[in-house]
């Protein structure tokens, strides 16, 4: 029999992705199989799955905390912005065209078909489906159209647990508020609360629960309160957060120095998430040109306008200094969109990112992009070539490195490619590499020995650790899993799962 739960939360931002990451691997523990679902995604964090499918990378992070394979159908939908209007819309893996807010809610019968036959794989296929909305259930303006919070609850039939975050303030007029905006029938969905976050002693807020509790028994509503769940650091991958990814990971030590330049549209920042664990590796974003100048290695990221970037990186002065410290010996990296700037010039003549046909790059290498109507997406494993002479990545000769491509856009040139392929995945020369693989820091061989190359720049003497990512990983997923258990009623989240509605 499948049994399914949802968790909601009262807005943005409220830990609803690691909890549904947390109770995946929970389940998982304790026997079942379980998938992750969020029917419509909004990030420009995404993954390729097994067959090329676009995704969300929140429910990548799930599939694996929950040890299943991240497919596509866990993430059916899936929104790119393009602009503060406009983004790129992901069917079930593919991208389907350019849309704006009011194009896309008008078709909002079409995408809860969507929604529902992605979900009838999980039904059918796994024991327990843990869904995740998006924002909030209280945006009474968008309800009809909705497919993604009470609308996917309703197609399903799912039992709701609302989360809200204690460390934003506010926390019982949230949940207590978005429960009362709620219509009748959706109401009596939520079946549970979480307060999430929560630092200091939880006795304190055993009052106003037991007062929150009390109120909505009196109006007939039939939730539990679920538990407080303590903050706690984990290394663990959340939607969208790069502002609190920048906090939470800028370190002022390390022999080697990294400035990622932060853009407009940088996308898929969780491939620097494996690079920063290294302990001789201290990283750093960057803003503005004046934060430039100490590093090591400087690297330009993917992302979802390469040519908007790039023209933005000129106006600020970023263009002009990262030219100056390459002259001067900084190794610089480029993935994706990042890799396409490296090149001499980026041709856009479908109009593909915007009305400028054709954008000059950096020029370090000799490479030209053509932006082209057709979305590569795959992934990859490759084989770098025997010879790599004196070329940044030396010592990474054999080495195969694993990752996955999303990306517009055919790169050419005279630049050798250190794969045996026709198209360019990976090239360098003595200061600079780049690659359309994201994920390609995951691959701890390759990490190490491009470390101590630059190591060796700086008259340092080698290291032999190498760092396992997904080791470290799942020592992260047993942790949030120990963490809920710890603070969460598990027997009565099991009970509303057999229970249902």
């Amino acid at each position: 029999m499948h049994r399914k739960i949802m968790v909601q939360g009262t807005g943005s931002s409220v830990g609803k992705s690691i909890i549904v990451a947390g109770l995946c691997r929970i389940f998982a523990q304790d026997g079942y199989r379980v998938s992750p679902f969020k029917s419509q995604n909004m990030a420009l964090n995404s993954f390729v799955d097994i067959e090329g499918l676009e995704m969300g990378r929140a429910q990548v992070v799930q599939a694996e905390s929950g040890m299943e394979i991240p497919r596509a159908f866990m993430n059916p939908i899936l929104l790119k912005p393009n602009s503060d209007n406009n983004s790129q819309l992901i069917i079930e893996g593919k991208p389907v065209k350019n849309t704006s807010a009011q194009e896309y809610f008008s078709n909002c019968s079409y995408l809860k078909e969507v929604a529902l036959r992605n979900y009838q794989k999980i039904e059918r296929d796994f024991d327990i489906g843990v869904l995740e909305g998006g924002g909030s259930p209280a945006e009474i303006n968008l309800r009809e159209y909705d497919c993604v919070n009470m609308g996917m609850a309703e197609l399903v039939d799912a039992p709701v647990i609302l989360v809200g975050n204690i460390e934003i303030g506010g926390v019982f007029a949230s949940l207590y508020g978005t429960i009362a905006l709620l219509d009748e029938e959706d109401r009596k969905r939520i079946k549970g609360l979480i307060i999430n976050k929560f630092r200091g002693d939880a006795e304190l807020l055993k009052p106003g629960i037991d007062m929150l509790m009390t109120r909505l028994k009196s109006e007939g509503l039939d939730i539990k309160f679920l538990g407080v769940i303590p903050y706690e650091r984990l290394d663990i991958e959340e939607e969208d957060v790069l502002a609190k990814k920048i906090n939470d990971y800028t370190k002022k030590e390390g022999e080697i120095r990294i400035s990622v330049i932060r853009t407009d549209k940088m996308s898929n920042y969780t491939d620097f998430d494996a690079l920063n664990q290294y302990p001789d590796v201290a990283l750093n974003y960057v803003f503005h040109k004046e934060d430039l100048g100490e590093e090591d290695i400087i690297i330009l990221p993917g992302s979802k306008n390469t040519i908007s970037d790039i023209e933005k990186l000129k106006e600020n002065g970023i263009f002009e200094r990262v030219k100056e410290l390459k002259s001067r010996g900084t190794v610089v990296v480029g993935i994706c969109g990042g890799f396409q700037m490296l090149g001499e010039e980026i041709e856009d003549p479908h109009h593909i990112e915007g009305d400028q046909e054709r954008v000059e790059g950096f020029g370090f290498l000799k490479i030209k992009t053509v932006m082209e109507r057709v979305k590569y997406t795959q992934q990859v494993e490759r084989v770098l070539e025997s010879d790599l002479g004196t070329s940044v990545i030396r010592g990474c000769e054999n080495l195969k490195v694993r990752g996955y491509e999303i990306h517009q856009g055919v790169t050419v040139g005279e630049e050798s490619n250190l794969v045996k392929e026709e198209n360019f995945i990976l090239t360098a020369n003595e200061s600079v590499f780049g690659t359309y693989i994201h994920g390609i820091f995951d691959n701890e061989e390759f990490t190490r020995r491009f470390l101590n190359n630059v190591r060796e720049r700086k008259g340092l003497k080698p290291l032999e650790d190498k760092f396992s990512f997904a080791e470290f990983k799942e020592k992260e997923y047993n942790k949030l899993a120990t963490l809920l258990r710890n603070n969460l009623d598990m027997a009565s989240i099991y009970e509303i799962m057999n229970k249902g509605l």
